[in-house]
């Protein structure tokens, strides 16, 4: 027999055979394990990072001390939470792993800016939660690629400055959290467009806000003063300070009346503890007398597709001054007018309603804008469009009740005397008769059954008629005594309608219906 050495053995000779191939790749492999060579199977790659919980969409990477967001995020995540960490930036373009991501929670690290597209490809994200952290300011580029951003949290941060542009492009921005931060002034001209869109919250409270521009604040949507909270920061004391949040307690807005306590003010410069709560002691201002911002609006009423034109009297130059009017739905409404020119204004600051109709009506605020950020208030108009009074005199409402009852009384009395016949056979005329034999009132009305005996010459007649009979009243001794037949001699006697009856058709003068022959 055929002899073969098997390789890597040197003294062993096996025969040939057609299984050895088979048995040498095995007793290779086996060799190969012994000394440590054995192949080892890829690793998957992993969708959720080793420090973070993944559920189905939702991704939590929370406490677990990061220096640097993970790489490897699963893109279903719509929610990402990595608060509680130590991230001290956030690098370009890093949220493009996640295409769905719609709230964002990065409070309690150690960020102090953020680079010019740190938060591109995140056009979806509604909430973003950047609180306690390490930012110094609020930069234009932070955050104008979040269009889609409603809910913003930046308190307790070291923000001192906000930029004027940094809420421009946020037209859906509903609530901005600055609280507790470093600010000594605030841009509120900045937010004078998102008022009308959706802005309801803006918290500025437990801040080092020095002096409040009193007239842009006047200037502001309501819904934007409503959610305005401006409690605990060292503003100095003024009466048009005073009497602004006054009408604004009255007017029932929740930043006032929510932390009515809260609202301190400074006052003196000299004295940093001199603050007091001049809303709950407001004794110190009895004196103070109401500004152009507390006077109510002037009633102008006018009637439907009526042109009215509202001025302002005002001493300011002309040249140096524009003018803008603040419809009641919140418009800024600037020369020329509005878009569909319904609503005007002309260099002079006077505003013109062309042809006014129910939805114009509201307080209308006129205001001179003298640089970018100078607000003054004018004037306010509250405009109420009516509907034109009909013709004619108008009836009271007590002479309408008593014209009413009169018209009720005849339509009563003309339904018991004057009911129209129901045919036309019995509305004729029937020709005159003689009078009975025996006849009495008692016996043809209260009767329903005949005579116990008829007199000899009384004919029964099978015709039947309808007795109709009005009875003379008579007062006798105090009692009425109605009038017999016999009282009245001649049957055409104009009391008295008698109509040839038997003892049948006297039953019926009770009935509703007559018995027609």
């Amino acid at each position: 027999a055929a002899q073969r050495l098997l390789p890597g053995t040197m003294s062993q000779w096996v025969p040939a055979d057609p299984l050895w191939p088979r048995v040498a790749k095995l007793l290779l492999l086996l060799q190969l394990c012994a000394h440590g060579r054995a192949p080892r199977a890829a690793s998957l790659p992993r969708s959720c990072p080793a420090a973070c919980i993944c559920t189905s969409d939702l991704l939590s990477c929370s406490r677990q001390t990061l220096q640097r967001v993970p790489r490897a995020l699963p893109p279903t995540a719509t929610t990402l939470d990595l608060s509680h960490n130590a991230l001290t930036q956030l690098h370009d373009r890093w949220l493009a792993a996640l295409p769905h991501l719609e709230a964002l929670h990065i409070s309690h690290n150690q960020i102090k800016d953020l680079s010019p597209q740190a938060f591109h490809n995140a056009s979806y994200l509604r909430h973003l939660d950047m609180s306690s952290n390490h930012l110094h300011a609020v930069e234009t580029h932070y955050f104008d690629a979040l269009v889609s951003l409603e809910e913003l949290l930046l308190y307790n941060n070291r923000i001192t400055r906000v930029d004027e542009n940094a809420f421009t492009k946020l037209s859906g921005l509903r609530k901005v959290y600055l609280s507790w931060n470093n600010l000594t002034t605030f841009p509120f001209h900045s937010v004078q467009g998102l008022g009308n869109y959706s802005l309801r919250t803006l918290d500025l409270s437990s801040n080092s806000l020095s002096s409040i521009p009193v007239e842009e604040l006047a200037a502001l949507p309501e819904n934007i003063r409503n959610g305005l909270y401006l409690h605990n920061n060292p503003i100095r004391c003024s009466c048009p300070l005073y009497l602004m949040l006054q009408r604004w307690k009255q007017r029932g807005f929740s930043s006032v009346k929510d932390f009515f306590e809260e609202h301190t003010c400074k006052v003196s410069d000299n004295v940093p503890r001199s603050l007091i709560k001049f809303l709950k002691y407001s004794h110190m201002f009895e004196n103070c007398s109401a500004g152009p911002e507390d006077m109510h609006p002037v009633p102008f009423p006018v009637m439907v597709g009526q042109t009215l034109l509202l001025a302002c009297n005002t001493s300011l130059p002309a040249a140096a001054t524009t003018y803008m009017w603040i419809s009641p739905h919140h418009e800024p409404i600037k020369h020329p007018g509005n878009s569909n020119r319904s609503l005007e204004v002309y260099r002079n600051g006077s505003l013109k309603i062309a042809a006014a109709k129910p939805w114009h009506s509201g307080v209308y605020v006129g205001l001179a804008i003298n640089s970018p950020h100078n607000f003054s208030r004018l004037c306010e108009v509250n405009v109420t469009v009516h509907y034109p009074k009909p013709d004619g005199e108008t009836f009271s409402t007590g002479l309408t009740t008593l014209l009413g009852c009169i018209v009720s009384l005849l339509l009563v009395l003309m339904y018991l005397y004057l009911t129209p016949c129901r045919c036309l056979s019995c509305c004729k005329k029937p020709a005159p008769l003689s009078p009975p034999q025996e006849y009495s009132a008692q016996s043809s009305i209260l009767s329903t059954t005949p005579p116990a005996t008829d007199g000899p010459n009384r004919k029964v007649s099978a015709n039947k008629h309808v007795v109709f009979l009005e009875p003379v009243r008579e007062t006798q001794n105090g009692k009425i005594r109605l009038a017999l037949s016999e009282d009245f001699p001649d049957p055409k006697h104009p009391k008295v309608l008698q109509l040839k009856s038997d003892s049948e058709s006297i039953s019926s003068v009770f009935s509703d219906t007559p018995i027609v022959s």
